[in-house]
């Protein structure tokens, strides 16, 4: 699946298959099949591994290089163990901290386990075939929506509620897309989490945190 494939499947959605008269520009559709990977990257983001190496005295490493990061899934340290080492961390800004006890020597790896922004491009796609649908119908439903908007008050060819149809049709598919995404999300996927997530004070009755 590239990009002008899943313009055309957007488009057949929507019914506007007329090259000669289309309602939606090729860069409408892109902006709006955009907007729809990204959602899906909030939700189900690409997997992703990345190997920085610590720095003398530091507990910190950077992050800056992580490219379209979405979430940090869990850091891996020190790396090479049986079953693996996975360490609690934080992060701030582009900066990543291992909540480890002893301050690192310097020159050893770290792995970093994280999801990033899918693509999807003239030359292919990140995205898992099994959700390209999914991310049509959101195009489709934000597509929709958008034309809704502005025929809002103006004169119409295919009568007063030209604009009140894709309304309706685009709100039942950003439906379907959002309930899609909620379905594929990776919090509803099985996995092991153990001292994955980043440190935070457990909830307490007596005191409060904070914001």
């Amino acid at each position: 699946m590239n990009l002008s494939e899943m313009r055309t499947r957007v488009r057949r959605d929507l019914h506007d298959e007329d090259s000669n008269n289309y309602r939606w520009t090729d860069d409408e559709l892109d902006r709006h099949i955009d907007h729809a990977v990204r959602e899906l990257s909030l939700s189900l983001p690409l997997e992703a591994k990345a190997n920085p190496t610590t720095t003398a005295g530091s507990r910190e490493l950077s992050i800056s290089s992580l490219s379209d990061l979405v979430v940090i899934e869990a850091v891996e340290y020190p790396v090479a163990k049986y079953p693996p080492s996975y360490v609690r961390f934080s992060v701030w800004a582009d900066t990543l901290t291992l909540l480890v006890d002893q301050v690192p020597a310097g020159g050893e790896d770290v792995y970093i386990y994280y999801g990033k922004l899918h693509t999807l491009d003239a030359s292919g796609s990140t995205i898992p075939t099994p959700v390209e649908d999914l991310i049509a119908i959101g195009a489709a439903g934000y597509a929709a929506m958008e034309w809704a908007s502005f025929a809002t008050n103006r004169v119409n060819v295919g009568g007063d509620e030209t604009w009140r149809n894709y309304l309706t049709w685009g709100q039942d598919r950003l439906a379907a897309f959002m309930q899609g995404l909620a379905k594929h999300s990776r919090k509803n996927t099985v996995r092991v989490r153990r001292l994955y997530r980043p440190y935070q004070p457990k909830d307490s009755q007596s005191t409060d945190w904070g914001p």
